[in-house]
């Protein structure tokens, strides 16, 4: 094992693990923008890496450990889009600018690594946590990530490779085609109840990529978001749109009612259900770390030997200059921000104050996101509730610290310098919950830590240059919901960022209808306390308050195929139980739904590149509204539901 570990940090898996992030970077930032969801991408990494490496001598898990730390960062550092895109809904941006935008990317996501890096040994060496997909990811490895694997392990990694790329074959096809409008993007229906003038209807998007991401989280949280999509439009829509007494068409109602009331219903909701996951950590953060600090105490004032190489992180000293070097250009970064505007002659005191509420806050999230990430998993750490808090503390130190000194003109100006903050620390945020996850796996395959950890910073550089133009390419070809300028037919709804936008304005200017707010936050009390009632009545039943909150505040074509892919997905589950390899056949629908999101990201992109560059809503057109109305809409129900059929049998006789 041990001339094993030599062959680890190499030039080909660095570029291997460069790539793989390039590629599910794109997809990620286009589902995360259009379903409020990113994937992780630490196993489907896995399995590529050891289907690629093993037609190469001297292949480790090492290395293959190493590529998937650098492609995990398509899965974290992505989730910017959460905060980012609310510069541009706030009007404040126009577009990303490009070096801004990389900066903020790059020297947060630095930070989330350095930050992490004094955590390690407290909150993965010395801690019981679960980490479950670092677990996951580790036993991935292990089956087929060395040479020595044996031929059942190659045939497994084959399988698994075979899944992804047909996934993404499929899916990529099958949105080319909608493209052409041969078939329907999605089924689309509204209409009236009863004599109150009330209206309602759903949008089922036939996008294979939310079906994977459904088959990804889960029944319950499949189910969550149909609860919440359930009150949005068989209550919330209904509701509001009577009481508005509008004459405009039935479409045009309901989708004002959602847009301007329901959505921050949803927002309420969101908030309450944020604010009670963390609320719920706070004692098991503290009291975990004051154990895991102590346990390093201990541990330093034992022998002086040296460290094992498995414990060799970058050193201290490293980490703190390092950490000195990131905050230099940020600083300027904030010193610049207003350069010639309102805010000018206040830019040292609100750089000086933005620099110390960086420095004080990324430390807190990158211990409490760590934490969540080993309690519950990275993907499931509520990563929106830290940039609530973050947003809301930047934006009330901004009421008592400055903005009674300043006219009302400069409100836009400090609401984007709170968003502006929050972003560098919600970098800080992504990459910590993600970071001390891949740790662990690096701990149960024999990794080197400080060669995981150069690994992150490298997948942090390479995410935190196509982020960007990714995102600055989505918007001129689709837009963001409730940006300013004329209301675009396709616009993403980016639904953290429009709910971290949103809340900034209402504590900086007032711009939100509280009372809706609160009806949301009712909503949430009630499901909080049914959750807790099903967690301890049942047996693995549970309606996530953060779901049915994303279920009201997204659109119906963002939420009903992820619960149909829920759904489809633990049928699936149920059905390979009944087979002799129960747990390969379950991987290897897991691997196919990654396939699913990855090839219809990067067609998604490729699409709105022509979207962008010929000014055109369907560029790749074949055929006339009178067909996309009617037979396309036939067709692609019938395609849609036949070829996911087709997928799961295929998959599910892989292994068989």
């Amino acid at each position: 094992m041990r001339a094993q570990a030599q062959q680890e940090l190499t030039v080909r898996g660095v570029i291997l693990g460069v790539l793989i992030t390039l590629v599910f970077t794109a997809a990620n930032v286009f589902f995360g923008l259009k379903a409020g969801l990113t994937f992780a991408t630490s196993i489907p990494a896995a399995v590529i890496s050891m289907a690629v490496l093993r037609g190469f001598k001297g292949m480790t898990i090492q290395e293959n450990n190493i590529v998937q730390t650098i492609a995990s960062a398509a899965g974290t550092l992505s989730a910017i889009i959460f905060v980012l895109p609310g510069l541009i809904m706030i009007g404040w941006w126009t577009g990303f600018p490009y070096w801004t935008s990389v900066l903020i990317c790059g020297l947060g996501g630095t930070l989330g690594v350095l930050y992490s890096i004094p955590l390690r040994r407290a909150l993965v060496t010395q801690s019981d946590l679960p980490y479950p997909e670092g677990v996951a990811c580790a036993e991935v490895l292990k089956v087929g990530g060395g040479e020595e694997a044996q031929a059942s392990a190659v045939a497994e990694a084959r399988a698994g490779l075979h899944a992804v790329i047909m996934g993404s074959i499929v899916s990529g096809v099958f949105a080319l085609i909608v493209a052409t409008r041969i078939f329907a993007s999605d089924l689309v229906r509204y209409f009236r109840i009863g004599a109150s003038g009330a209206v309602t209807g759903f949008d089922l998007l036939f996008s294979f990529a939310l079906f994977g991401v459904g088959h990804l989280v889960g029944l319950w949280v499949g189910v969550a978001m149909g609860v919440g999509a359930l009150i949005a439009w068989g209550w919330g829509v209904p509701h509001y749109s009577a009481l508005s007494a509008s004459t405009a068409a039935t479409a045009t109602l309901a989708h004002d009612t959602w847009s301007h009331q329901v959505r921050f219903v949803g927002a309420g909701t969101i908030l309450v259900a944020a604010i009670w996951t963390l609320a719920k950590l706070v004692k098991p953060v503290a009291a975990g770390l004051r154990s895991a600090f102590a346990a390093s105490r201990a541990r330093r004032a034992g022998t002086g030997a040296a460290l094992p190489r498995t414990e060799q992180d970058i050193p201290i000293g490293i980490v703190g200059a390092a950490m000195v070097v990131c905050m230099i250009p940020i600083a300027f970064l904030l010193g610049s921000f207003d350069s010639g505007g309102v805010l000018t002659g206040h830019m040292t005191v609100l750089a000086t104050g933005g620099l110390i509420y960086i420095v004080l806050m990324s430390f807190f999230v990158a211990a409490v996101t760590g934490y969540m990430a080993g309690l519950i998993g990275s993907s499931n750490s509520p990563l929106s509730g830290i940039g609530i808090l973050a947003v809301l503390g930047a934006a009330l130190l901004l009421i008592v610290g400055i903005r009674a000194s300043l006219p009302a003109a400069a409100d836009q100006a400090l609401v984007a310098y709170a968003l502006f903050v929050t972003a560098i620390i919600f970098a800080v945020a992504t990459i910590a919950n993600n970071n001390l996850q891949d740790l662990k796996t690096g701990q149960l395959v024999d990794a080197t830590p400080w060669k995981q950890q150069v690994a992150l910073i490298i997948g942090v550089t390479a995410g935190a240059l196509i982020i960007p133009p990714i995102m600055d390419l989505l918007n001129h070809a689709y837009g963001f919901a409730g940006s300013p300028g004329p209301v675009r037919e396709h616009a993403l709804p980016a639904p953290q960022a429009g709910l971290i936008s949103a809340l900034a304005q209402g504590v900086l200017q007032n711009k939100v209808d509280w009372s809706l707010i609160g009806v949301g936050v009712g909503i949430g009390v009630a499901i909080i306390v049914i959750d807790e009632t099903l967690r301890r009545t049942t047996r693995g039943a549970h309606l996530s308050p953060l779901a049915v909150g994303l279920g009201i505040y997204l659109p119906t074509q963002s939420t009903l195929m992820v619960v149909i892919g829920a759904v489809a997905g633990w049928y699936f589950d149920r059905r390979a139980e009944r087979r002799t390899n129960p747990a390969s056949i379950k991987q290897l629908g897991v691997l196919l739904a990654s396939g699913m999101i990855v090839g219809e990201g990067l067609v998604g992109v490729v699409i709105a590149a022509l979207v962008a560059f010929s000014g055109k809503d369907f560029p790749l057109a074949l055929v006339g509204d009178q067909f996309a109305d009617n037979g396309a809409v036939i067709l692609g129900t019938a395609m849609c539901a036949l070829v996911i059929l087709l997928m799961y049998r295929w998959v599910a006789r892989l292994r068989a």
